[in-house]
């Protein structure tokens, strides 16, 4: 018997350098790491939040995400993280609302999974 669908929200963060380019392309190969990793389709998608650090200043993740050509139809919002002493460097971070049937995996990339050593990449569900 299949599980409920029932609102997630799954969260992921990628470090990038801080030009359009590389936001760009970190970006989007983080949240279709997202989608891929947990089965998401876009049409569940409900909402997107990115925070970014304040060292971030080349593109806005949300733009970036548009440009790649993603998440067209899918309310975006950024926030700009707090600076906290010693917190990691340009780094972009993601939290997906989206209608699904399994707890999702978080994923980390580029860096930042040192924010998570608690979730290992990759591991099978």
């Amino acid at each position: 018997m299949e599980d409920a669908t029932r609102l997630f929200a799954v969260r992921g963060a990628v470090c990038c350098g801080n030009s359009e380019d590389s936001i760009k392309k970190e970006v989007n190969s983080l949240y279709l790491e997202i989608l891929k990793r947990n089965g998401i389709d876009e049409g569940d998608i409900v909402s997107i939040q990115f925070t970014m650090t304040g060292d971030l200043d080349a593109l806005n993740p949300a733009t970036a995400l548009r440009l790649g050509g993603n998440a067209r139809n899918v309310p975006l919002f950024v926030s700009l993280e707090p600076g906290v002493k010693n917190s990691l460097a340009r780094t972009v971070r993601i939290m997906i609302t989206f209608y699904g049937k399994n707890k999702p995996e978080a994923v980390y990339l580029n860096g930042a999974e040192v924010l998570r050593p608690d979730l290992k990449a990759g591991k099978p569900d």
